[in-house]
């Protein structure tokens, strides 16, 4: 600003600017007077505010979605989300259902589904890695000693989340029954308030709608939550040749505040290690 311009358009040149720095060494008072106050900002144009032309359907929210859309901002406010992700061979696992389930239906009353079998591996998972079952209270942390497992349960309007209570208690089929139970009453709106209130660890799974894997929000206040994705056949190189098996990715979303990314991947080893080693009895 000091500098007197004299190029092209007002430029300021390279002899002005020689100039100048000759008349400072020399005292000698500068071309222009100078300034005491920094030029004031110009004042960008707000954006023009995007506008749908289209036709459109304004639909309220209902008050279930309007309680999800703000316990997921929550969370995603609340806990440092971070994720990890294994792939699990599944072959004993399909053959222990499909060896039983005709047998388990007809003894039982309810079907063999894959989520006890999920929710076993995760129980046992959990006692040896406890600190998943917690939550965080300021800077203390409080370990759970029950393990209830909360089961999202996907309704025509929106999501619930029903709690398998003590499920570190119950056999395979004691495990069983909590999920058929919690899943029919949830779909028929007969669940208690108590049914969804305390859960410790939750399973969602995206893969009963097809998704490969997802990266599920934490259902606060836990500090963990897993995501099981579809089954499928895939090809994968065992004993340096391709073979055919069946396989689920696996993801776990936890609470870097609280689980540091070894102890998530011992988690996450755990369970890929009962699944792919399948020995509990189901009957």
């Amino acid at each position: 600003s000091e500098v007197k311009d004299s190029g092209l358009g007002g430029r300021v040149s390279k002899k002005n600017i020689l100039d100048y720095i000759n008349q400072r060494r020399a005292g000698a008072p500068s071309a222009t007077p100078q300034s005491t106050a920094a030029p004031a900002p110009v004042a960008q144009p707000s954006p023009a505010p995007m506008v749908f032309t289209g036709a459109t359907q304004i639909v309220p929210m209902t008050p279930m979605r309007q309680k999800i859309a703000e316990h997921m901002v929550m969370s995603k406010h609340t806990s440092a989300h971070v994720y990890t992700l294994v792939e699990v061979e599944m072959t004993h696992v399909v053959a222990t259902r499909e060896r039983f389930k005709h047998e388990f239906e007809e003894r039982n009353g309810i079907k063999l589904t894959f989520t006890p079998f999920f929710v076993r591996a995760s129980v046992e998972a959990i006692k040896e890695l406890p600190i998943i079952n917690s939550s965080l209270d300021g800077t203390s942390i409080i370990y759970k000693r029950d393990v209830n497992i909360g089961i999202a349960v996907a309704l025509e309007n929106g999501l619930i989340v029903p709690v398998i209570k003590r499920a570190d208690e119950k056999n395979f089929l004691g495990v069983a029954r909590s999920v058929q139970d919690l899943a029919d009453r949830a779909r028929t709106k007969r669940l208690s308030v108590d049914d969804v209130q305390g859960g410790t660890f939750t399973i969602t799974n995206p893969g009963s709608f097809g998704g490969l894997f997802g990266l599920p929000i934490i259902n606060q206040p836990q500090v963990a939550i897993l995501g099981v994705g579809a089954i499928e056949k895939r090809p994968v190189v065992r004993d340096d040749a391709i073979a055919i098996r069946h396989m689920v990715y696996l993801s776990v979303s936890y609470d870097h505040r609280v689980i540091d990314g070894a102890v998530a991947e011992r988690f996450m080893g755990k369970i890929k290690s009962i699944l792919e080693n399948w020995d509990e009895a189901v009957l």
